[in-house]
Parts: structure tokens; C-alpha cells; sequence
């Protein structure tokens, strides 16, 4: 038998709730426990996964730890060297004024 005012109060039926509206209910020591993902709206259960690299966190990555070689897209490495803007041909010609 358990001790008597030790123990905390059981909830069997505690709702779970995600964006407002009850999803499942079950034991816990809470009445009502909210969250904000559960296996209804997970990407990983409903199949709705996205791989989203909107900051390119990936080639940031590559770059802080020198990487960039070992990328498995043949693409970015086989990157052809892209033409120089024409300030950048003007301070070739003339190097005093880029040290300016």
C-alpha cells in the first residue's frame, strides 16, 4: 500500500492537446498536457517530410570544417569558374588603387 499524501495526484483519462483541440487522452499525473507535435501531425508518421536548407546550413557546414571536397554532388564540384565582375578586372590592371 502506498504512502498516504506522498504520491501525486493520477489523471487517467488526461487530455492531450495539439492546436487547440483534444488528439488522444491517457494517464498522467497532469489534467491536461499540451503539445505542439504529436504522430498526427509529425512529418516522419504522415509522410509529409521536408528537407528544407533555406540558410544552406549543409555548405555552411562543409566550409567551417573543410569539406567542401567531399561533397557527394559531382555538381558542385565540377563548378566552372564564373567570370570576374569588371570592378574586379579594373583593380588588376592597377593594383595601387586597390590598395587605397
Amino acid at each position: 500500500m502506498p504512502k498516504a499524501d506522498i504520491h501525486p495526484t493520477w489523471y487517467p483519462d488526461a487530455k492531450v492537446i495539439c492546436n487547440g483541440e483534444v488528439v488522444m487522452t491517457t494517464g498522467s499525473t497532469q489534467p491536461e498536457i499540451h503539445v505542439d507535435v504529436w504522430s498526427g501531425n509529425h512529418p516522419f508518421y504522415t509522410g509529409t517530410q521536408k528537407i528544407l536548407d533555406t540558410e544552406g546550413r549543409v555548405d555552411r557546414f562543409m566550409r567551417k570544417y573543410g569539406m567542401a571536397g567531399a561533397s557527394n554532388n559531382p555538381a558542385v564540384e565540377a563548378k566552372p569558374a564564373e567570370a570576374k565582375p569588371a570592378e574586379a578586372k579594373a583593380s588588376e590592371a592597377n593594383p595601387a588603387e586597390s590598395q587605397a
